[in-house]
């Protein structure tokens, strides 16, 4: 896990990383959605994944339900597949994608 810089919060720092989904040059984990799973049992576990704020998981759950899928975290391939790991612990459906 990086270190955070001084003066960021955890809270900062995961919405860097959900951010940084978006980037051309990095891997990341997209979530799809599926008819088994609850949105709470979803946003708990982002959370636990992504270590995000909760704000952020319900945005990417809504996300995940209206499109079908959502870049949920964005980063180093070895930090992508333990996000995806966490995810998958609950049958989540997940893929690994490169930019």
């Amino acid at each position: 896990m990086t270190r955070l810089a001084a003066g960021n919060t955890p809270e900062t720092r995961s919405e860097e990383l959900v951010a940084d989904a978006d980037t051309l040059d990095s891997w990341r984990v997209v979530l799809f959605n599926d008819d088994d799973h609850t949105f709470d049992e979803v946003i708990f576990q982002i959370i636990k994944a992504v270590r995000c704020p909760r704000a952020i998981a319900e945005k990417k759950t809504w996300e995940v339900h209206t499109k079908g899928r959502s870049i949920v975290y964005g980063g180093p391939m070895v930090n992508c597949i333990r996000v995806s790991a966490v995810l998958e612990e609950i049958s989540l459906k997940t893929e690994i994608q490169t930019g």
